[in-house]
C-alpha cells in the first residue's frame, strides 16, 4: 500500500534530520498535481546528502506539488550545471575562419551572462580541425575579475594535446577526452578502434594526474551512428563505464546525430544508470529532430543535473553527416527556468550573447527563445 505524503513527510523528519526543513515546507503547501520542481529538487536534495533511494515510486508522491522558490532549497549554488560548449562545439564546425578575439569576446561574455562552466578550444590536429589552431592564444587572452573566473576546460584527443594544454595550465581547470559508443563513429572521429582509444586515454589521463587536472570524458553517438546505425544501451554502459575506471570525474552522453528520443534516451540511461551513478553523468544533445529539450527532461527525471549546450544552438560534428547543433542554451536555461531549476545565467543576456555571436557569423540563431527575446 502507497504511504501518504504526510506518512512519507514524517519518516524523512524522524530519520533524515537535515532534511526535513525543507520537506517540511514543501508538504505544507502541497496543492496542485504534475510533475514539478519539487519532484527534481527533493531527490536532488536526498542524492546531495549521500542517501540512496529504495524506491523514487515513493517520491513520486511529492511530485504532486505545486511549483516553489528552488533557492528556499540550494541557495548554495545552481540546481543544474550548465556546460556552455559554445566556444569549441560551437564553432569548430564553422567553415570561415573566425578571428581569436572573437572567440574571446565569446568567451568573456558568456562569463558575464552567467556562465561558470565553459569549453574554450580544444588542442587537436589543425589539419582536421583548423577552427580550433588558436586555442592556444584564446586562453593566453582571457582575463576575468577577481573571484570571476569560471571553470575553463579545453578538448584534448591525445598526449600532444595534452602537453599543449599543460602549457597553458594556469588558465586551464580542467581536460576533457572524447571516445565513442561506436566503432565506426570512433574510427571516423579519433582514427582508432574503441579499444584502441582507450590505451590512449590512459596515457592522458595519467598525465593529467601529475599535474592536477581533473578529466571529464565524452561518449559520442550513444543512442544512433551515422556508420553503424542503432547502438546497444549495454555497448554505451560499457564505454561509460570503462571512461569512469580511467579516472574521469564526469561522462558526458552525447547524442551526436540528434536522433534520440524520449523513448531511446530513457533505455540507454536505465542501462547506463545501472554502472554508474546519475550525479557522475551529463546529457549532451543535438536537436537535428527538435528533440534534444525532451531528451534533457528525460535525463533530469534520472536525477542527471548537468547539461551541455551551446549559445544560439552553434554547433554540429564534422563527423556526423546530417547533425545539426547543439541545443541551444537560452532554450535549456528557458525550460529550467519554467521548473523553477536555477542555472545561475542570465536568460536575456545568454540571448544578446547568441545575438552578437551569431551576427559575427553571419548566421541566423537556432534558439527560438533567444529569437523570441530579442
Amino acid at each position: 500500500m502507497m504511504p501518504s505524503l504526510f506518512t512519507l513527510a514524517s519518516f524523512f523528519k524522524t530519520n533524515l534530520s537535515r532534511v526535513c526543513n525543507p520537506l517540511t515546507a514543501l508538504v505544507s503547501h502541497s496543492q496542485g498535481s504534475g510533475i514539478t520542481p519539487r519532484y527534481f529538487l527533493i531527490r536532488k536534495m536526498i542524492r546531495s546528502h549521500g542517501l540512496k533511494s529504495t524506491s523514487f515510486r515513493l517520491l513520486g508522491r511529492f511530485a504532486k506539488l505545486s511549483a516553489c522558490d528552488s533557492s528556499r532549497l540550494f541557495s548554495s549554488s545552481p540546481d543544474v550545471k550548465i556546460v556552455e560548449v559554445g566556444p569549441r562545439d560551437g564553432l569548430q564546425n564553422e567553415k570561415g575562419q573566425i578571428s581569436t578575439k572573437y572567440k574571446v569576446d565569446l568567451i568573456h561574455d558568456l562569463c558575464k551572462a552567467g556562465c561558470s562552466f565553459i569549453e574554450a578550444g580544444a588542442f587537436v590536429n589543425p589539419k582536421w580541425v583548423p577552427q580550433m589552431a588558436d586555442s592556444g592564444d584564446v586562453l593566453k587572452n582571457l582575463q576575468f575579475e577577481h573571484g570571476a573566473k569560471p571553470t575553463i576546460s579545453c578538448l584534448v584527443p591525445n598526449t600532444k594535446g595534452l602537453e599543449q594544454a599543460i602549457e597553458h595550465r594556469d588558465k586551464i581547470d580542467e581536460i576533457a577526452i572524447f571516445g565513442s559508443a561506436s566503432e565506426g563513429f570512433s574510427q571516423r572521429n579519433i582514427a582508432c578502434s574503441i579499444d584502441e582509444s582507450f590505451g590512449r586515454f590512459r596515457a592522458v589521463v595519467d598525465a593529467a594526474k601529475r599535474h592536477e587536472l581533473p578529466v571529464r570524458g565524452y561518449v559520442s553517438a550513444v543512442v544512433e551512428c551515422p556508420y553503424d546505425g542503432a547502438i546497444e544501451p549495454t555497448q554505451v554502459a560499457k564505454v561509460v563505464e570503462r571512461m569512469m575506471e580511467l579516472g574521469c570525474y564526469e561522462v558526458s552522453l552525447g547524442d551526436t546525430v540528434g536522433r534520440g528520443t524520449p523513448g531511446t534516451i530513457k533505455k540507454m540511461l536505465d542501462e547506463v544508470n545501472a554502472a554508474v551513478p546519475s550525479s557522475q553523468l551529463a546529457m549532451h544533445c543535438h536537436d537535428t529532430y527538435g528533440q534534444a529539450l525532451a531528451n534533457i527532461l528525460v535525463g533530469l527525471e534520472k536525477d542527471i543535473f548537468t547539461i551541455d549546450s551551446s549559445v544560439a544552438g552553434l554547433g554540429g560534428c564534422p563527423y556526423a553527416k546530417g547533425a545539426s547543433g547543439n541545443v541551444a542554451t537560452e532554450d535549456v536555461v528557458y525550460m529550467l527556468n519554467g521548473l523553477g531549476l536555477s542555472t545561475g545565467i542570465d536568460l536575456q543576456q545568454c540571448a544578446e550573447v547568441g545575438d552578437r555571436i551569431c551576427t559575427i557569423l553571419g548566421k541566423e540563431s537556432q534558439s527560438k527563445a533567444g529569437k523570441a527575446l530579442l
